[in-house]
């Protein structure tokens, strides 16, 4: 059993990976805003701070054994508006939370890093962590920028590590607000009667992956020591806009209207990404398909529809 710290532990990704680490066995905080509220007595234990105040994550740091760092301050868009922003929250909020746990003996820091957008356009898909990246866009920069930053806190102060790209998480509870995540920000539109953005022709690929899989994939490391320092977290297979489209009028039994707009300059073209590492390692790949991921989805969207 492991003293675990969840950096991130309210959000999305992160509520779910916390919840996983608890189900493997392990002892879990959970450090975030928490915005909407901090949850009554559970399992894991709430920290309440700032991610940019260092004395606060120090205190949450304090003894932990690993620490995840699932939490970002900044969405592809909001990065894409102004990448000052991702460089002074999260690059250096990044930066500050490595040297915090350098100084207090953390054994391993594990970070959320991008399954698609940070290796840009490749000519061979499905693309292996062996493929040199080339990131488009400012978000996917960053998160380059926090992968090397770890390995250089790996080789000065001893600090272990380990990186997920993790490819286009989705499913029930991922935050409108966010506006990130096709399949949900596809969903809602349609319970709202509204049509679906497409972005270019419909013809650009994506690798969606089950939040629920995508958490159970990251706990599973947490009793195991990685041989290596990235793994891509995915599905490796690959689904259009326009066959995600299909899938979506299938899934809600509705029609879909489709609104078609220019593909940004940032907007990698196809990207799916090779979790054979991953499995050959640790033995474990996704369990839930496309289709019954989006129904679960589109299930949780309905209920909370008005």
């Amino acid at each position: 059993m492991a003293e675990c710290l969840v950096i991130g532990g309210d959000g999305f990704l992160g509520s779910r990976v916390a919840a996983a680490l608890v189900g493997a066995g392990h002892r879990v905080a959970s450090f975030d805003r928490y915005s909407r509220g901090v949850p009554d007595a559970g399992p894991i234990e709430p920290i309440v701070g700032e991610f940019l105040d260092t004395d606060a994550v120090r205190a949450a740091v304090r003894g932990r054994q690993q620490v995840y760092h699932f939490l970002s301050s900044t969405t592809p868009a909001t990065a894409e508006n102004d990448p000052r922003i991702d460089l002074a929250t999260n690059v250096r909020g990044a930066i500050e939370l490595f040297g915090i746990a350098a100084d207090e003996g953390v054994e391993r820091v594990a970070f959320a890093s991008s399954g698609g957008a940070i290796y840009g356009d490749q000519a061979v898909t499905p693309i292996s962590e062996d493929a040199v990246p080339h990131p488009l866009s400012p978000y996917a920069i960053g998160k380059l920028a926090i992968e090397s930053y770890l390995r250089y806190f790996e080789r000065t102060r001893g600090l272990r590590s380990v990186s997920f790209r993790i490819s286009n998480p989705y499913g029930p509870k991922q935050r409108a607000a966010s506006k990130q995540g096709v399949i949900p920000i596809f969903l809602r539109a349609i319970a709202a009667g509204r049509p679906v953005t497409v972005f270019g022709d419909g013809s650009m690929v994506r690798d969606y992956l089950y939040v629920d899989d995508a958490a159970a994939m990251v706990a599973a490391t947490a009793n195991l020591e990685p041989q290596h320092d990235v793994y891509n977290i995915a599905s490796g297979s690959g689904t259009s806009l326009t066959e995600l489209v299909e899938l979506a009028r299938d899934v809600t039994g509705r029609e879909v209207a489709v609104e078609y707009l220019p593909q940004p300059a940032t907007f990698v073209t196809r990207s799916i990404v090779d979790p054979s590492r991953f499995r050959t390692e640790f033995g474990i790949a996704p369990q839930v398909d496309l289709v019954t991921g989006m129904g679960s989805t589109w299930a949780a969207i309905e209920q909370a529809t008005p």
